[in-house]
């Protein structure tokens, strides 16, 4: 079952110094970080903050196409969790047919802002990312979770690279 979920914000993790997308539930105060690269959380924070810029970044050439081709973004989905590393499907249609692109989960975020499509996470992601957080090294799972469920939008802020 898929949970669906928005971009709540983007932050820095103190520790690693690393961006941080951070997914809420819709539905509950389900929050689920995904830790992305800078430059994949740049186009994010573009599409966040409605930044245009002179020429298409990557993410804007790839909605480009996709409308180009007349391909509908149906919804990305985080489908799972292995090794620390998370993976997303991008499920377009075109024609009447459905395809499903395979992708990291930070390109397939930053194209769902950019085609207003809706974001889900496998149900199994969740559960298993409460025991991946539990034994990291870094903090707890219990106390992330609690520490981001805690923050208000100030915190979040506007993300800065």
């Amino acid at each position: 079952m898929e949970v669906e979920m928005r971009i709540r914000g983007l932050m820095m993790d103190p520790v690693s110094n690393m961006p941080i997308v951070i997914l809420k539930d819709v539905d509950s105060d389900t929050v689920l970080p995904i830790w992305v690269g800078p430059f994949e959380a740049n186009a994010i924070a573009l599409e966040i903050e409605k930044v245009v810029t002179p020429r298409p970044m990557t993410h804007d050439l790839l909605k480009n196409v996709m409308v180009g081709l007349g391909a509908i973004v149906q919804k990305v989905v985080v489908t799972e969790l292995k090794d620390d590393t998370f993976y997303a499907v991008i499920w377009a249609e075109r024609d009447g047919k459905i395809v499903s692109i395979d992708s990291r989960p930070s390109d397939a975020l930053a194209l769902a802002l950019r085609m207003d499509c809706p974001i889900f996470v496998d149900e199994e992601v969740l559960k298993n990312s409460k025991v991946a957080s539990a034994s990291s090294e870094r903090l707890s799972g219990d106390d992330l979770r609690k520490w981001l469920e805690g923050l208000d939008d100030e915190d979040l802020g506007k993300y800065k690279m």
